[in-house]
Parts: C-alpha cells; sequence; structure tokens
C-alpha cells in the first residue's frame, strides 16, 4: 500500500508531465511540492524501487504505466472533490484545491462511485480540468495555449485556470473569468499587462502576464467541440 506523500509526488509528476515538462526534474518536483531536493531526491528511488517511476540519470523521473495509473485514480479523487464541493456544499473554487488535497488520499472506492453518481459523471471540475473516468483511462490534458500567447483582436474561450493559486483564483472569479467565458484580446502591452473583453458582461479586465499565463484558452469552435467530445 502506498502512503499519501508517495501519492502526492506522483500526482506532482503527473501534474509537471502534462505541462510538458518530461522527464520531470527532481528540483521542480522539490519546487511544487515545497520540500527540499535530497528530500525529493529520496522519494524518487522509493518510487523507482516500487516500479512507479523511471529516473535518467542527471535528467529526471517519468511515471511508468502503473504510476500513471496510481496519479490518475489519486487526480480523479481530486477533481471529482472539487467538483463536489463547489456545486453540494457551496465552496468556492478558489478555496477547494487545498480541502481537495486534504481528502484526496482519504475516501474509499465507494465514496467516489457515489460522489460521481450523485454528479452525474462530470467529464471536467470547477477550473476545467478532464477528470478521469472510473477505467482510469488516459485523459486528454491538453489545455491549449495561453492568454497571454494570444494576439490582439483574437476572440477565445476559457478553457481552463491553474488552480494552485487561491488569492488569483478568486480575482479571477471576481473579474468573471472561469471556464466557458469569451473574451477579445484587446491589447498586449509591452509593460506586461493583457487587456481582455468579456463578450456577454461587456466589460474589460486588465490582466498582469504572471496571471494571464494560468488561464488556457481555445478558439470558441474548439471549445464546444472538446466540451462535447470529451471522456
Amino acid at each position: 500500500m502506498l502512503s499519501a506523500k508517495m501519492e502526492d509526488y506522483l500526482k506532482a509528476i503527473y501534474e509537471l508531465q502534462r505541462e510538458g515538462e518530461e522527464p520531470v526534474a527532481t528540483s521542480r518536483i522539490a519546487e511544487l511540492l515545497d520540500v527540499t531536493a535530497p528530500t525529493a531526491t529520496s522519494m524518487m528511488e522509493k518510487l523507482e524501487e516500487r516500479e512507479l517511476v523511471e529516473r535518467e540519470k542527471y535528467k529526471g523521473v517519468r511515471l511508468t504505466p502503473e504510476g500513471e495509473t496510481v496519479a490518475l485514480e489519486v487526480v480523479r479523487h481530486h477533481r471529482l472533490l472539487e467538483t463536489y464541493l463547489t456545486e453540494e456544499l457551496g465552496y468556492d473554487w478558489a478555496e477547494v484545491h487545498d480541502e481537495a488535497d486534504r481528502l484526496e488520499h482519504h475516501i474509499s472506492e465507494e465514496f467516489e462511485r457515489r460522489v460521481a453518481a450523485m454528479l452525474d459523471d462530470p467529464v471536467v471540475d470547477p477550473h476545467g480540468d478532464p477528470i478521469p473516468t472510473d477505467a482510469l483511462d488516459p485523459v486528454d490534458e491538453t489545455a491549449g495555449h495561453t492568454l497571454d500567447e494570444c494576439a490582439e483582436g483574437e476572440t477565445v474561450v476559457v478553457r481552463r485556470v491553474r488552480d494552485r493559486d487561491s488569492e488569483e483564483l478568486a480575482y479571477l472569479d471576481e473579474a468573471g473569468i472561469t471556464p466557458g467565458t469569451e473574451l477579445v484580446v484587446e491589447e498586449v502591452a509591452p509593460i506586461g499587462m493583457v487587456t481582455v473583453a468579456l463578450v456577454e458582461a461587456a466589460e474589460t479586465v486588465s490582466l498582469p502576464d504572471g496571471v494571464a499565463g494560468t488561464i488556457f484558452v481555445g478558439a470558441p469552435e474548439e471549445t464546444t467541440e472538446s466540451a462535447s467530445g470529451a471522456v
């Protein structure tokens, strides 16, 4: 049986791999989990012994098929819990990440099934991240491009928002920028600000590059196809 800490590491590797980091450097894992590099290295050795990761000397690690399956189960728990907390318990989307982190290791498979059934088997969580099915098949984690990469005049729809910073999520929620929001990029300023117009609200919002870089967007038709074809 794996410890909650081991599962945390596997999920962290999964998240970094989905962002294009493969192999994943131990220093990046340590940074994400707020531990020292030697601590992360020690854990990588344990996970390698259990054949959950493959290590490439001086480069980093990647999940084995078994390690990915474990990570997908933790991710499924996490994203279902985030959805349950927002839809059934009234949590704000900015609050649920840390709460789900605490709960994800401790729910039974029966509880997971009941939550999924209550929510009518959702395919995405409140931040737009895909929820793995109970078969734990790999999911399409393609996030599209970020808002700070858009050109002036481009019309896009928010697909996903990175959920690691609760203050940024609260700010975006107040501004009305959530998955499904249609935006027109009005200005990309050289001082590091992106100004967008919210189509339905007829309002403009200026975002620092650092925040715009956490918002993944697609063309309106791409977003519609993605939602209808999600599994």
